[in-house]
C-alpha cells in the first residue's frame, strides 16, 4: 500500500493534520507582508542601513559598515597638522590665516642683555661729541611687527601688509654717561605679498614681496642716517630649510638731502637669509656683499635659537662686517651676543 493510500484511506486524520501543520508554518498573509518589508528595505539609500534592513528580515545581525569617508586614516587624536615657517610668517595656508588687522611677527623679535663689540665706532659718536666714550658691552634688541591691511586683493592670492621694525643698541653698561642709547633704527614698510607655489632648483617658491621701505635713525646732523628703497623679496622652502632672497633699489635723493650717499657701496643691493629647523632649534645665516671686486665689502650674521619655553628661546648671535646699523653702515663691526628670542616657528 502506498503512503498516499495510507494517509487518505486508512488514516484520513493524519493527512488533515499534516495539511493544518503546513498552514501553520506558512500563514496566509506572511508572503505579502514579507514582500512589503523587502520593498521598504530597497528604498533605503544608505548601503549600510539597507544591509541592516535585509539582515533583520533574515534574522541575522549584520556587521557595522564603516562609511567610505571614515575608512580614510586620520591623524591620532590631539595631533595637529604642522605648517612651515613661512606658512605661519605670511599666512600662506587657509589654516594659518588670521584675517585683517591682526598683529603678527615680521622679522625676529629678540633681546641680547649682553653683547660684546670688539670694534666700536668711536669716530661717528665723537664727531658730534669729542669727549664721548663707548663701552664694548651693550644691550641690543629688536622689535618687529606687521599687520595685514587687505586680504585677497581683487580676489587674487595677494595681501597688503604694513610692517615696522625697530632695532636699538643701548650702552646700558656705560654708567658714567647715564647708560645712553647709542643708536636706534626705525624701519616702516609697505609690502604687497604674493602667495606662490612653484618649483625652482628643487625648492618650493612660497611667496614674493614687493614694496616700499624707509629706514632712518631719527638723529640730527652730523649723525643723521636715512634712505628709501624699493624692495623685492622671495621665499623658498624644502623640508626643514627656508631660504629668503632680499633685493632692493635705492630711491635717489638730492645731494643736499642725502645723509649717506655711499650706502650702496657698503650694503650692496641685497642679502640672503637661510634657516634650518631641527628639534625646536633654529640655525640661521645672513650673507650680504656689494659684489665689487675692486673694493669688496660685506657682512655675515650667524645665529642659533634653542628651546627654553614654548614661545621663548635662547638666542646666540654673531655679526661681522658693515651695516649692522645705519650709524655703522661704513664701519665694520665684530659683535657677539646672547639673550632671548620670541619663537614664531613652532
Amino acid at each position: 500500500m502506498s503512503w498516499r493510500s495510507f494517509l487518505t484511506v486508512r488514516h484520513p486524520w493524519i493527512g488533515l493534520l499534516s495539511f493544518l501543520l503546513f498552514l501553520g508554518a506558512v500563514p496566509g498573509e506572511g508572503l505579502p507582508e514579507t514582500s512589503r518589508e523587502l520593498a521598504e528595505c530597497a528604498k533605503i539609500e544608505d548601503p549600510g542601513e539597507r544591509l541592516k534592513c535585509y539582515d533583520s528580515l533574515a534574522g541575522r545581525k549584520s556587521k557595522e559598515v564603516v562609511p567610505a569617508e571614515e575608512s580614510v586614516k586620520k591623524p591620532p587624536p590631539g595631533e595637529t597638522k604642522k605648517f612651515s615657517y613661512f606658512s605661519h610668517l605670511w599666512e600662506l595656508e587657509p589654516e594659518t590665516r588670521r584675517g585683517k588687522y591682526s598683529i603678527s611677527p615680521h622679522n625676529s623679535n629678540y633681546i641680547l642683555p649682553y653683547s660684546y663689540n670688539s670694534s666700536p665706532n668711536y669716530e661717528a659718536v665723537r664727531e658730534a661729541d669729542p669727549g664721548k666714550d663707548l663701552k664694548h658691552e651693550e644691550v641690543a634688541f629688536q622689535l618687529s611687527l606687521k599687520v595685514k591691511l587687505w586680504e585677497d586683493i581683487l580676489g587674487q592670492k595677494a595681501d597688503l601688509w604694513v610692517a615696522y621694525t625697530q632695532r636699538s643698541f643701548w650702552q646700558f653698561y656705560n654708567f658714567e654717561d647715564s647708560s645712553p642709547f647709542r643708536e636706534t633704527n626705525y624701519e616702516p614698510e609697505l609690502l604687497l605679498n604674493l602667495r606662490t607655489d612653484y618649483r625652482l632648483l628643487g625648492l618650493r617658491g612660497r611667496f614674493i614681496n614687493l614694496g616700499f621701505n624707509h629706514q632712518s635713525n631719527g638723529q640730527s646732523e652730523p649723525l643723521s642716517r636715512s634712505w628709501n628703497r624699493i624692495v623685492a623679496n622671495a621665499g623658498f622652502e624644502r623640508g626643514n630649510f627656508s631660504l629668503l632672497l632680499k633685493g632692493w633699489c635705492r630711491i635717489p635723493e638730492s645731494a643736499e638731502d642725502d645723509d649717506n650717499p655711499h650706502m650702496g657701496d657698503y650694503l650692496g643691493y641685497g642679502e640672503i637669509w637661510g634657516y634650518y629647523f631641527w628639534k625646536g632649534n633654529r640655525f640661521g645665516i645672513m650673507l650680504r656683499n656689494n659684489l665689487d671686486l675692486h673694493d669688496n665689502r660685506g657682512a655675515v650674521q650667524l645665529e642659533w635659537s634653542f628651546p627654553i619655553l614654548e614661545r621663548i628661546g635662547g638666542y646666540l648671535q654673531y655679526y661681522n662686517g658693515y651695516g649692522e646699523s645705519l650709524m655703522d653702515y661704513n664701519h665694520s663691526v665684530n659683535r657677539i651676543g646672547i639673550g632671548f628670542i620670541l619663537k614664531n616657528w613652532n
